[in-house]
């Protein structure tokens, strides 16, 4: 097979470069940042197995290498996942799965997934210790079960991500979180924003102040760690390592290359299909532009008029729209939406204003984003 496309190769106009499916809601965990407000049972109108598979068929057509994330709920609650991912990888898919850290993550299972073509488990943790983990998870015993299966994982052969919520709860767990994933020899960490969405509207937001002084010190561990970084819902984190570039006379950054380097958003790069078959710009931006039931997932995420929005920068509005780096950054249109109702409006996590915008700012309205700025140190 052909070395998978890379990020800068694709046209995002054309196709994700990531598209999650969620194959169910179902789960057996209540974590309280959930954003599909996962349920106990199945829901009667999931994709069926035929379904599944004409969704991966259709998302071939995307090109050789697509990215395909069987996400949740915990994907494991289908008997079927092995038979999918098989089916995806003939296809010439990149099959990957986020299973609930359960004990439904069993040794035999991902054996089971790996021989089925399997290109990596992405497992969450949220704490550094079984206390602060098991507390956000709602399970006693998910850190044990988690770290369990990262290491089944690896024995099997199946490269291990970590995704990791950034709240008030959590974010004092990160250089914590860190060093354990560098014992664990993980090959990537995803450290995702909260967006209010779902369950995760009970939880406290850091500043957008604070959130710059994270991306900042993630992008230390980026340049130290064996481990890639990535950031989900906050493509701030591409500013703000452009700024540093600056100010450290490392390399210089023009226009230009910030229009080369465009940063991938809900529905520019990314797609997300729902378990009944829906297809919204991302799982955290739930305004569907069709069902994969009506139509093919290539059609809804090339010509639908929200996708089509969402991937001209220059209708974006606010400090969003006046800032020059919104071709490498966009903000979040996931977090613009759920705080506005408008997903082309300003993101309220970045603190940035560009020098010339007057207008009105997101922390005008005291009640929208709550201030406690800090950074997470090693000594933290």
């Amino acid at each position: 097979m052909p070395a998978p496309p890379g990020r800068r190769s694709i046209d995002t106009s054309k196709r994700p470069f990531v598209l999650i499916w969620e194959v169910t809601q179902a789960c057996a965990l209540a974590c309280t940042h959930c954003r599909a407000d996962a349920q106990p049972e199945r829901h009667p109108d999931e994709l069926s197995t035929a379904d599944g598979k004409r969704l991966l068929e259709d998302a071939s057509d995307f090109g050789d290498g697509q990215l395909v994330v069987l996400s949740g709920g915990d994907p494991l609650v289908r008997d079927d996942v092995p038979e999918l991912i098989e089916y995806g990888t003939d296809l010439g898919l990149r099959m990957t799965i986020t299973p609930s850290g359960t004990r439904s993550v069993t040794r035999d299972r991902i054996e089971a997934l790996s021989e089925a073509g399997l290109r990596r488990m992405a497992l969450s943790l949220d704490g550094a210790t079984p206390e602060s983990h098991d507390a956000f998870r709602g399970e006693a015993g998910s850190f044990a079960e988690t770290i369990r299966a990262m290491k089944d994982a690896r024995a099997a052969g199946v490269p291990v991500q970590i995704n990791t919520t950034v709240c008030r709860q959590t974010v004092d767990e990160l250089p914590a979180i860190r060093d354990l994933l560098a014992d664990l020899g993980v090959v990537m960490w995803s450290v995702f924003f909260l967006v209010p969405v779902g369950r995760g509207r009970i939880l406290e937001p850091i500043s957008p102040e604070e959130a710059d002084a994270v991306m900042s010190w993630l992008g230390e561990v980026s340049d130290s760690e064996p481990f890639g970084v990535k950031t989900t819902e906050a493509p701030q984190y591409r500013r703000v390592r452009l700024q540093e570039r600056r100010e450290s006379d490392i390399g210089t950054v023009d226009a230009a290359g910030l229009r080369r380097r465009s940063g991938i958003v809900a529905g520019d790069g990314f797609a997300f299909v729902s378990h009944v078959g829906e297809v919204f710009p991302s799982g955290f931006l739930p305004a569907s532009a069709g069902n994969v039931r009506e139509e093919p997932i290539t059609a809804i995420y090339r010509d639908s008029a929200l996708f089509r929005s969402l991937r001209d920068r220059g209708r974006l509005r606010g400090k969003c729209g006046a800032c020059e780096f919104r071709t490498v950054c966009g903000g979040s249109r996931s977090r613009a939406y759920a705080y506005t109702g408008d997903p082309l409006e300003s993101d309220p996590l970045c603190p940035y204003v560009p020098a010339e915008y007057d207008g009105p700012l997101p922390w005008d309205d005291p009640t929208s984003v709550p201030s406690a700025p800090s950074r997470p140190t090693d000594a933290d």
